[in-house]
């Protein structure tokens, strides 16, 4: 029968051929043994990319800046004042289980926002769906008129993030990502015309953007 002190040593030869075993699985080929990143291997972030996240979520509102409360993810809507994380989560996860809020009053059905808070934030949302049947009624609030007569702000494309822009008519997620890359490298636009500079947008999506955008 081994000793205590031999099962010790099969023991601790074991874990070591079990670590071995797993560092071949997880370490790229041509990275050096001491190199693994286990959590890389897990699909966690980059320490990049998590920084330039933060930065975004970090970076408060300009002055005309406005979040799309019916399109926005929980990261931007995190930006605005008195939301935080948490409540953007939850704006996010009552906007998936109802369909958009269309505005203030269909804002108000989500746990956690009342009057303080739809006041503080007022000036900084704009919606761009219609809330819908008892979600829209779910706190007593009036349902939208269909007459079409529903106003959308004009969405500043000098200081509008990916979500407002992803919002727009013909642009989508690649022709914004486009637009703030070109405004990145090339500064704010001085006229609506600017947009025809951006490598992907027609002449067809600028004439429907002309009553949808502003620069200032």
């Amino acid at each position: 029968m081994p000793t205590p002190e031999r099962r010790a040593l099969l023991l601790l030869l074991a874990l070591a051929v079990a670590g071995q075993g797993v560092r071949y699985l997880v370490t790229k080929p041509g990275e050096p043994a001491g190199g693994v990143q286990l959590l890389a291997a897990l699909g966690a972030q980059s320490p990049t990319a998590q920084r330039d996240s933060a930065m975004r979520q970090g970076r408060p509102l300009a002055q005309d800046e406005r979040i799309n409360m019916d399109l926005a993810p929980a990261g931007e809507l995190a930006r605005l004042p008195k939301v935080g994380p948490r409540l953007a989560k939850t704006i996010v996860a009552d906007r998936q289980a109802h369909g958009p809020f269309g505005s203030l009053d269909g804002l108000d059905r989500v746990a956690g926002i009342g009057p303080g808070l739809l006041k503080t934030i007022g000036p900084h949302v704009v919606f761009s769906g219609a809330c819908r049947g008892e979600a829209c009624l779910a706190r007593g609030s009036e349902p939208p008129e269909s007459s079409g007569d529903a106003r959308v702000a004009p969405t500043n494309i000098n200081i509008a993030g990916l979500a407002e822009l992803d919002a727009l008519p013909g642009i989508g997620p690649a022709k914004a990502r486009a637009i703030v890359r070109y405004r990145e490298e090339h500064g704010e636009f001085a006229a609506i015309e600017g947009l025809a500079d951006v490598p992907g947008l027609s002449r067809a999506v600028l004439a429907r953007l002309k009553e949808r955008v502003v620069v200032r």
